[in-house]
């Protein structure tokens, strides 16, 4: 992990069931984090199979919301069915949660799901991207705040490259050559909720117009498949089946 993450994350996200896996999300695995930012783990559990098939059934989903440290802790864990039903959807959220390089907990069920990730990715998934923008870019026009300005542009960039490349990064430091981000992110970096610099507005959004278009080129010129591999699908039935009644 790096350095920005609390070395208690792993002890903080301790979850009820058997774990699958537990990483970061959120702020820090977009690569601004601020001083104040709360820390966002995403994990899969296991429910034993008499809390899956029975009367009484365990939560699919587990969610916390503590402190420690001065330090908000949001934790989100879907059951590993859950996890992979919403796995073989276009759901951007899941794969980065599932790819992110930021990792608490592991297992070999995480890397199995690891290996079987790029199966599952489609040119569908810019929709979640685009989507995401929208109402991002939105609350930047109610708000003016830095954060959802980078919100915007981190999640265009990262569709736009998943769409080229079949991979997912997060960090927008990392992919965008916009030459005024690396400021906008040292200012969210000292500022949770800083205000957006207002003589780079007019530029922000004509950047994010040309991304989005941008994404929607990438989207139809992309050599990803139009639907999940069924051999991937299949395989992730069985991990999951395999997993549970072991």
């Amino acid at each position: 992990m790096t350095t920005d993450v609390p070395a208690w994350a792993a002890e903080a996200a301790v979850l009820p069931y058997p774990t699958v896996f537990v990483t970061v999300s959120g702020a820090h695995l977009y690569g601004f984090a601020s001083v104040d930012s709360d820390l966002d783990l995403r994990a899969s559990h296991l429910l034993p199979a008499q809390e899956v098939v029975g009367l009484r059934t365990g939560p699919e989903t587990i969610t916390t919301d503590t402190w420690r440290d001065g330090v908000e802790l949001d934790v989100v864990s879907h059951d590993l069915l859950k996890f992979t039903r919403l796995l073989t959807t276009r759901n951007g959220y899941v794969l980065e949660q599932l790819l992110s390089p930021l990792v608490v907990t592991t297992s070999p069920v995480h890397a199995a799901l690891i290996e079987l990730a790029p199966g599952l990715i489609t040119r569908h998934h810019a929709h979640h991207y685009l989507g995401f923008a929208a109402t991002q870019e939105r609350l930047f026009g109610t708000t003016g705040e830095l954060k959802p300005a980078l919100y915007t542009l981190r999640v265009l960039h990262t569709g736009i490259h998943l769409m080229r490349t079949g991979s997912v990064v997060a960090d927008l430091g990392t992919l965008s050559p916009l030459p005024y981000v690396p400021e906008l992110i040292a200012m969210k970096r000292s500022a949770e909720h800083a205000a957006f610099p207002a003589e780079l507005r007019k530029t922000f959004r004509q950047d994010a117009a040309a991304l989005r278009a941008e994404l929607e080129r990438a989207r139809d010129a992309s050599a990803l498949r139009e639907q999940a591999d069924p051999d991937a699908v299949e395989a992730l039935h069985e991990l999951v089946v395999r997993t549970r009644l072991a």
